[in-house]
């Protein structure tokens, strides 16, 4: 992967559906180059697939926070597929550290953040858990 591909990620990653006509522009390539660039990324399994991005004003209106999960190792490919299950959890990762995971989840209210902790904590596996609500986003890539 070249420069050049790392600056269509980059403006892909800002808007996903920008058109090939406007990113050929910014990247100063023929149309059909971007394109075939594209499917080449894809074809490599550089691109997975492209996605909606919420409005920093509708995250405003969400509580976001970050669980960090201890868990029983014999348990964890069953806890990721309980956790999978959770609408509100948009991202799950392995984590190096005291903690094994560490899960991304958004709702309207701290209500329901709190219930979504408890189902956490209820699940066979969980150890231990600890929160952070988010604050604030200073930037997302």
């Amino acid at each position: 992967m070249d420069q050049t591909d790392q600056k269509l990620l980059a403006l892909l990653r800002a808007n996903a559906r920008e058109p090939l006509a406007s990113l050929a522009r910014k990247l100063d390539l023929a149309r059909s180059t971007v394109q075939d660039r594209l499917k080449r990324l894809e074809k490599e399994h550089v691109i997975a697939g492209y996605s909606v991005r919420l409005t920093q004003e509708h995250a405003q209106r969400r509580i976001q926070a970050h669980v960090m999960i201890s868990a029983d190792p014999k348990a964890a490919a069953h806890l990721v597929g309980e956790l999978k299950k959770m609408p509100e959890i948009y991202k799950l990762a392995a984590i190096s550290g005291t903690y094994d995971m560490m899960a991304e989840l958004g709702a309207e209210s701290t209500e329901r953040i709190d219930a979504i902790l408890d189902a956490i904590g209820r699940l066979k596996g969980v150890e231990r858990t600890m929160s952070s609500i988010v604050l604030s986003v200073k930037f997302d890539r």
